[in-house]
């Protein structure tokens, strides 16, 4: 049997507040754009750069007031530094004007909030946010095929550096 994978890293910042929703069946979703840039020097010597955006979409798993979705709506703000782990979605849907239209998502996994936001120590607030939300964001369960490996970051290799 042949084994995929679909996962996405980023590190970028945010072009705007998140944008929470509670769906039909009260789950909580939060939308939120990362912009990812780039630098180069063109053959002519001239700076070169580029921003990419990245819609992401995070999820509560049924937990209340500690999913992903509440974390970002209680701690992630414009303009915050952010790494985010997850897998891309292609989907489509028909707007009003029965258009087609295609989206390119990030469904969101994990979350890292990292330093160099809004002032503050490490950038969060006095110490008040947490450094870390870990999701469990897995749409329609079932096991992808990917086992965790919680010793690998035991710190204990054989590397020279």
């Amino acid at each position: 049997m042949s084994r995929s994978l679909n996962k996405v890293t980023l590190i970028g910042n945010l072009g705007a507040d998140p944008e929470i929703r509670t769906t039909s069946n009260g789950s909580k979703v939060a939308q939120f754009s990362v912009a990812t840039g780039r630098q180069w020097t063109s053959a002519s010597g001239e700076k070169q750069e580029k921003t990419e955006w990245h819609k992401c979409v995070a999820w509560n798993q049924g937990t209340k007031g500690s999913g992903l979705a509440d974390i970002v709506e209680r701690y992630v703000k414009k303009g915050d530094k952010i790494y985010v782990e997850g897998r891309i979605e292609y989907r489509q849907y028909e707007d009003k004007d029965k258009q087609t239209r295609y989206v390119t998502e990030i469904n969101v996994r994990d979350i890292l909030l990292l330093g160099g936001g809004r002032g503050g120590e490490g950038g969060f607030d006095g110490g008040s946010r947490p450094p870390r939300a870990a999701g469990g964001a897995k749409a329609s369960g079932g096991n992808d095929g990917f086992e965790e490996f919680p010793a690998a970051m035991d710190g204990d290799d054989d590397l020279p550096f």
